[in-house]
């Protein structure tokens, strides 16, 4: 073998090698931005957008030009330490969000906030990110929309994709009979603890808790029906307000009737059958005591 052909063998492994590296580091790239992404949808897009404007918390667009790197990762690991901390921007930051504290995330890691960072600085370069928020139109609701709203809360109106209705865990105050779900919090005054229509219909288009993560992450609400939906919250508020006890009344003695129902119906079949065996057991019973 000659020193040239040797010296080919021996830089094959190496070419192999650096062709192997280079193909990991073409796809991880994507595969970090996705998860940096889903992580921004599913824990920051309910209060924050970027380039969207103000939500619950200040829009992110050049965030890394308000305070340095080092601040903005101390602060999204541990908001509250920083606040506590009389950190003078922080608690401006509170001010600004009427006193709504950002929560800690549960294992954001240093790593997850490093790519989270990265994300939102990308993002921003740009003229339109895809975390701007949901466009909702800005037109005034109708009558109609409050009934399509009401319908999809209820139930009676199926969504697009097929998500469940608001009313399985959900209440308004005002629903006849049984009442809606009691689950999860009443929404009779959602509209104003959003702040509007703006905050409210980007937290249905991504809503923030795992729960509704799950039930609506592969059957996401469309922009109509999110408009529908704020427009009957926004309906709810003129509501006097109604005991609700009585709605909940009806449900218990509704409950109480089928299971006396129930139980009637055991005591029928149940007596029946001793009837049946006890009078086999006397007619067995009269033809001995007749042989006797």
């Amino acid at each position: 073998m000659t020193e040239t052909s040797e010296r080919v063998l021996l830089q094959r492994p190496l070419r192999t090698a650096a062709t192997v590296l280079a193909l990991i580091a073409l796809f991880a790239v994507p595969l970090w931005g996705q998860e940096a992404a889903t992580d921004f949808k599913q824990n920051c897009m309910s209060c924050h957008t970027v380039g969207g404007g103000r939500l619950t918390g200040p829009d992110l667009k050049n965030v890394a030009q308000r305070r340095d790197r080092g601040w903005l990762t101390t602060f999204i690991q541990d908001p509250k330490s920083v606040i506590d901390a009389s950190d003078a921007y922080a608690q401006e930051l509170v001010k600004s969000s009427r006193g709504v504290v950002m929560p800690t995330l549960p294992a954001m890691t240093k790593a997850r906030v490093e790519a989270l960072l990265t994300l939102i600085d990308a993002e921003s370069k740009l003229e339109k990110s895809q975390f701007a928020g949901v466009q909702i139109s800005e037109r005034p609701f109708t009558p109609r929309d409050v009934e399509i709203g009401q319908g999809i809360f209820m139930g009676t109106i199926a969504t697009k994709n097929g998500g469940p209705s608001c009313m399985s865990c959900h209440t308004v105050q005002g629903i006849k009979l049984f009442g809606g779900g009691t689950l999860a919090p009443d929404l009779t005054t959602v509209f104003e603890r959003y702040q509007g229509r703006k905050t409210l219909s980007t937290w249905l288009s991504a809503p923030a808790t795992p729960t509704m993560q799950s039930a609506f992450k592969k059957q996401a609400l469309e922009g109509e029906e999110i408009l529908a939906l704020v427009a009957y919250f926004q309906s709810t508020l003129a509501r006097n307000p109604e005991d609700v006890s009585a709605e909940r009344l009806n449900f218990i003695l509704v409950g109480l009737a089928g299971a006396l129902l129930v139980m009637g119906l055991f005591d029928v079949i149940w007596n029946k059958r001793l009837r049946t065996v006890r009078r086999a057991l006397v007619q067995e019973r009269k033809l001995e005591t007749v042989n006797e």
